[in-house]
């Protein structure tokens, strides 16, 4: 059957056990990518660490960091709890997700297409594969696209974004589908900003690489 790199978001990553469930009793292989946004931010804010973004990208201090994984790993724990004993919890710095680092950002990487041998074994022995976005380095990975390098790595057939949002917005509407050059053009002109922006980006990319990718109701095509 067909692998489906599936995306959720640290708001949503507990309610998409059943969704990720559903994907694999139908015989699909899945791999996770959860983030831990709120969490982080939340965190942080506890240890008086600035919470700053740009371009839907979180600075990230060494002290940061920390932070980081510690969120990532309570809700990876958490994640996999849900999923049952199919669940495989891994960090991406250490299987393999290598990642460039953008040093304006601090510790923070964006990512490379990656084929990591831990979660190909995983999807081969029938598990599910839970990942935290950390690159090589440690570096700091938007979980956007972390699920994008993963996907065109794996040669996945669907990159799917789980979030809690409908899909994309645009003019108040959402919209059904969206060209990849159109995507482009709005990321380009400054309609969109938040968290709508890494996804879209991440989506980009995954189309341009020949996997279908959906944001919520909202594909994204090439």
């Amino acid at each position: 059957m067909s692998l489906v790199v599936l995306k959720c978001g640290g708001a949503v990553a507990y309610e998409s056990a059943d969704t990720i469930l559903r994907l694999a009793d139908a015989g699909h292989d899945v791999c996770v990518v959860h983030g831990a946004g709120p969490q982080i931010s939340e965190e942080m804010e506890r240890f008086g660490i600035p919470v700053e973004f740009v371009a839907g990208r979180r600075v990230t201090t060494e002290a940061g960091l920390a932070v980081v994984r510690s969120s990532f790993a309570a809700v990876n724990r958490a994640l996999c709890s849900a999923l049952g004993t199919r669940a495989v919890g891994l960090f991406g710095d250490e299987i393999g997700l290598h990642a460039v680092q953008i040093p304006a950002l601090g510790c923070v990487g964006d990512p490379l297409p990656s084929r990591p041998r831990a979660a190909v074994e995983a999807l081969a022995s029938g598990h599910i594969p839970v990942v935290a976005p950390l690159g090589v380095g440690p570096l700091n990975v938007n979980a956007d696209d972390a699920a994008a390098a993963l996907a065109v790595g794996l040669e996945a057939e669907r990159l799917l974004f789980v979030t809690d949002v409908a899909g994309v917005f645009h003019d108040g509407s959402m919209l059904t589908s969206i060209g990849a050059g159109e995507a482009d053009r709005l990321l380009g002109d400054g309609t969109f900003d938040g968290g709508i922006v890494p996804k879209l980006r991440a989506a980009v990319i995954a189309v341009r690489n020949g996997v279908r990718t959906e944001i919520g109701e909202t594909a994204v095509v090439a």
